[in-house]
């Protein structure tokens, strides 16, 4: 599903954010990436769902290339991966129930399930009594809730998600991860960047661990970190 081969990473001349890094992600897997502030997540994540381009090495997503893609086959790709923003990038004139069902609406579909899919979607996560409400007028947890109901709505291949519990409390936290959990069992490869190691640590799930400019792989389980990086050995 997601491969780094020698991959790394930098913002023009400046320092590499990570380098080196090998690891893939099976199809159908669940894994965490945990690291400090300023660590890489994001620019990690950002690589995954083709937002940057590798500074060095190559990344393949579906068994391709993303450097030897053209733009339709970018965009085609694109499809295929639902992307939860830390900035929620949610449309303000439209509803809730609006913004959640956008992606289905640009697939082109436009029957009565949708609408039943959407209103059971934000049920789920606890926005039963704001499907009409503007993004403004929300608070920001519920504004994140609507962000991911919007990610998952079209069941995507892989789901990537920046910090997506980082303005809910701890028990709608872990709501939504089991809500993560649940799409993973029906098949779709989950990537989850946080800063809440605690909430991390409740899920029997692997971690990709940013550190010194290294991707490190945690098992579930175990905890222990290893190097991912060619260099250190692997």
């Amino acid at each position: 599903m997601v491969r780094f081969e020698d991959a790394g990473f930098r913002y023009g001349s400046g320092p590499f954010v990570f380098q080196d890094a090998n690891f893939h992600l099976e199809p159908g897997s669940f894994h965490f990436v945990l690291g400090a502030s300023g660590a890489g997540k994001s620019s990690l994540l950002k690589l995954m769902y083709l937002a940057l381009s590798p500074t060095l090495g190559r990344v393949s997503l579906f068994g391709r290339s993303v450097c030897e893609l053209g733009r339709n086959e970018l965009a085609d790709m694109r499809r295929r991966i639902g992307v939860i923003f830390q900035d929620f990038r949610l449309l303000d004139h439209l509803s809730a129930m609006e913004n959640v069902a956008l992606p289905l609406r640009v697939s082109g579909q436009h029957d009565e399930r949708v609408q039943q899919h959407v209103i059971e979607l934000l049920a789920w996560v606890g926005l039963a009594e704001q499907l009409q409400a503007l993004p403004p007028t929300l608070s920001g947890g519920e504004q994140q809730r609507v962000a991911i109901a919007r990610a998952v709505i079209g069941r995507p291949s892989l789901l990537i998600a920046d910090e997506p519990t980082g303005n809910v409390d701890d028990r709608i936290a872990v709501r939504l991860l089991y809500l993560f959990e649940e799409l993973n069992k029906m098949g779709t490869t989950v990537v989850i960047a946080t800063h809440n190691e605690g909430l991390a640590a409740r899920f029997a799930q692997p971690i990709l661990r940013l550190q010194d400019g290294l991707v490190r792989y945690v098992a579930p389980g175990y905890r222990r970190s290893f190097s991912l990086a060619r260099r250190s050995g692997s």
